[in-house]
């Protein structure tokens, strides 16, 4: 049997749910299904007879010899004035900014939302595609194709809930226009593959967004936050950023409405910092992922994760640009205040998620030496043991939650006591990393505080 994406990646447990293999299948093997654990996964609804290979050449974790750095190249290398970085990949320019009108109902500062509104306003784009509620107790949410500036309203906001691209993809194959599409780095990736091998995905994707990411969360995730926020019933729609005008950005709430109309509400640190810090619920494919900042995207937008936007309750966005076009977009554009920000400051605001996929990911490599993807970041075991410690007690619960949760133990009270050895061991962790690094967080803030100067 010739390798495809069930025996290469999805029995490995390597599959991120994008849907790019179910879509682009021309014998229509494949559909995306949930599986035990809150994820999307493809199964075979037929047997496969021709075994042509094109759904492993699609899928974003399989050793294909492609990377973030030779997709990128191909797309920006040439771009005038591109720059490289080792965390960001290409960029052309960087923003901070927000969008007045859709500030409020967005995530950060706006920005994606103001951006695909743009793009339909101004005949760039006929569709936009992007996740967005469904009112669906089974599938809470879903990409979706849209053609009004209105309608993209429906999206605004984060979903930390799977979503697969299957059904939008063949409507784009299926229906000429030109489209944008917003994901995550992987699906955008696989995306890339994709218009490699499908010219029509090529001429009709002709602008793609990004947003970061540190993880994916299953399901399970929302399940777990929604008992945690005292729902009892069946859970209809959520929300998850929203912004409370006392509290700073980054202390947001998860609010779920239930089919009898009640809605309960939960904030970051009422649990659910714990849940997503320590990987609880996040798909093992996300434990090989380099890519922080969607380097395959035309722009990547995120939360400014930053001392002096963080404050803001009303959220602020980063942008990173490595389209010239998109780059015109948000230059002449109207109703938002954006200003120049130095790349150094972008790779800054996202620094935890950086470290994760980088000095993480290389002890993950390091242990998983056999049975690993190959990847950019080169496995190596860290000296410092904190580090290894860190890695090693997360991971163990984040397979303790899929698996106690996909075995149908959903009761959020006995979970939390299940990681209660492994929590504490993390919280001493913490303590000693702090004393250790007391003296050179002292001396940075000496330097920031008075700027270097020679005072002798």
């Amino acid at each position: 049997m010739k390798p495809s994406v069930m025996n290469s990646v999805v029995e490995r447990d390597l599959c991120i749910g994008c849907g790019l293999c179910a879509a682009f299948c021309p014998q229509g093997v494949l559909a995306m299904q949930w599986n035990r654990y809150g994820d999307y996964n493809p199964v075979a609804v037929s047997p496969c007879t021709t075994e042509c290979g094109l759904c492993l050449k699609t899928c974003p974790f399989a050793d294909s010899g492609e990377n973030e750095d030779t997709i990128g190249k191909r797309l920006y290398g040439a771009v005038p004035g591109i720059q490289h970085l080792n965390e960001t990949g290409y960029y052309l320019a960087s923003y901070v900014g927000y969008s007045e009108k859709h500030r409020a109902t967005s995530a950060s500062g706006g920005m994606a939302t103001w951006l695909l509104e743009t793009l339909l306003t101004e005949g760039i784009v006929d569709h936009v595609i992007f996740v967005a509620p469904t009112g669906n107790p089974d599938k809470l949410f879903a990409f979706r194709v849209f053609d009004t500036p209105e309608d993209v309203r429906i999206g605004a906001g984060s979903a930390y809930y799977p979503a697969e691209l299957s059904r939008v993809i063949r409507q784009v194959l299926e229906v000429p226009g030109r489209y944008a599409v917003t994901g995550l780095p992987c699906f955008l990736k696989a995306i890339r593959l994709a218009q490699q091998r499908n010219k029509k995905l090529r001429e009709r994707i002709v602008v793609t967004v990004g947003l970061t990411c540190g993880q994916l969360k299953s399901r399970h995730f929302t399940d777990y936050i929604a008992a945690l926020a005292g729902v009892r019933g069946e859970v209809t729609g959520v929300r998850y950023r929203g912004k409370s005008p006392d509290r700073p950005a980054s202390n947001f709430y998860f609010s779920f409405t239930t089919a009898d109309g009640e809605e309960h509400k939960i904030f970051w640190n009422e649990g659910i910092a714990e849940a997503w810090t320590n990987r609880w619920f996040t798909p093992t494919a996300c434990n090989y992922c380099d890519d922080v900042f969607a380097e395959c995207a035309d722009v990547t937008c995120m939360d400014a994760w930053l001392l002096e936007y963080s404050r803001d309750s009303r959220g602020m966005s980063l942008l990173l640009v490595r389209s010239p076009a998109v780059r015109e977009v948000l230059e002449r554009g109207w109703g938002v205040r954006l200003d120049s920000i130095p790349v150094e400051r972008v790779v800054q605001s996202q620094g935890g998620v950086v470290a994760v996929k980088r000095k993480h990911l290389a002890y993950r490599l390091y242990l998983d030496r056999e049975g690993a993807p190959k990847k950019r970041v080169a496995p190596a075991r860290p000296k410092n043991p904190l580090l290894r410690q860190e890695v090693v007690l997360k991971e163990r619960m984040r397979v303790a939650s899929r698996d106690r949760w996909g075995a149908g133990e959903r009761d959020a009270e006995h979970l939390w006591e299940a990681m209660g050895a492994d929590l504490r061991r993390l919280v001493a962790r913490r303590q000693v990393s702090n004393i250790i690094t007391f003296p050179v967080r002292t001396l940075r803030y000496i330097q920031r505080r008075f700027g270097g100067s020679n005072h002798g």
